[in-house]
């Protein structure tokens, strides 16, 4: 019988998996003084605290091949979901590990899924494929169906800070301290292309949480799947989950913590809302 895996990069928030074999491939940020390795080690908090006051450059770097390889380990049929190939080489890096894999075990396959963006949207593909693997399904039909589920799923993201857009180069650092400075928060979305696309600057957090219900209703959710991820803000997750709840009745929502790089990327105050359209 042949074995089936999921592998992901640290950015799908996921360590670990309950009922099915999984893997994580860390990515990493790295400072002049520190680096960070977003695995099982790491104590996110701490590195939260440490970018708090970090004022010189950082920057991230993805799983490489070699990452990619010991993460597949030995399976027969791996899918693998990367962060979006707009913001990070993991994807590319990849579908080299999937390409030497295939060739040294032949008969072995590796599916490679660019999800186009991070965080919690990773989360949702991935609680598809195990959907999809536990329903029996042949591997070209998993490979078709996720691919297809990958157009029906969204990211939107709420951001107190730009410090560390800036500091990895992102974002100019004058919009990072006036986006400081004024209170202001950005909310946008992962774009078609999986870049980051502003849509809204707010003054304070009400107003931020009222714009993101806004986009869930003009981007299409109805009764699906809600994940929120969140850095160090669980009064605002829960505050959004309470207003799907009031404006999507049937929507399924769940709240976790990010990891490393969602964290860093996010900073202290952060939310990344993945979900499923109509």
């Amino acid at each position: 019988m042949r074995t089936v895996k999921i592998v992901a990069d640290s950015s799908a928030n996921l360590l670990k998996m309950e009922t099915i074999p999984f893997a994580c491939a860390p990515l990493k940020i790295i400072t002049a003084q520190q680096e960070f390795v977003d695995d099982e080690t790491l104590d996110v908090a701490e590195m939260v605290t440490f970018f708090d006051a970090n004022k010189g450059k950082s920057q991230t770097s993805c799983p490489n091949p070699g990452d990619w390889l010991s993460a597949f380990a030995d399976a027969d049929d791996l899918f693998c979901v990367t962060i979006t190939s707009g913001l990070s080489g993991s994807y590319n890096a990849a579908l080299a590990a999937k390409q030497m894999y295939e060739s040294e075990n032949p008969g072995k396959r590796v599916h490679v899924i660019d999800s186009l963006s991070a965080g919690p949207e990773l989360k949702l593909i991935v609680e598809k494929l195990q959907e999809l693997i536990a329903q029996g399904l042949a591997y070209e039909d998993i490979c078709h169906q996720i691919q297809d589920y990958t157009q029906k799923t969204g990211l939107l993201f709420m951001l107190e800070s730009l410090k560390n857009f800036a500091a990895n180069g992102r974002v100019s650092p004058a919009v990072a301290k006036i986006t400081g400075l004024l209170g202001i928060r950005i909310v946008g979305k992962a774009s078609d292309q999986g870049t980051l696309e502003p849509l809204d600057k707010c003054r304070g957090e009400s107003k931020s949480l009222e714009k993101i219900i806004a986009h869930l209703k003009e981007l299409g959710l109805q009764e699906g799947k809600v994940r929120i991820a969140h850095c160090q803000n669980p009064e605002a997750a829960e505050k959004l989950q309470k207003l799907i709840a009031e404006q999507f009745p049937k929507a399924q929502t769940e709240i976790s913590q990010c990891l490393g790089l969602c964290s860093y990327y996010a900073e202290k105050g952060g939310l990344l809302v993945g979900f499923e359209k109509l």
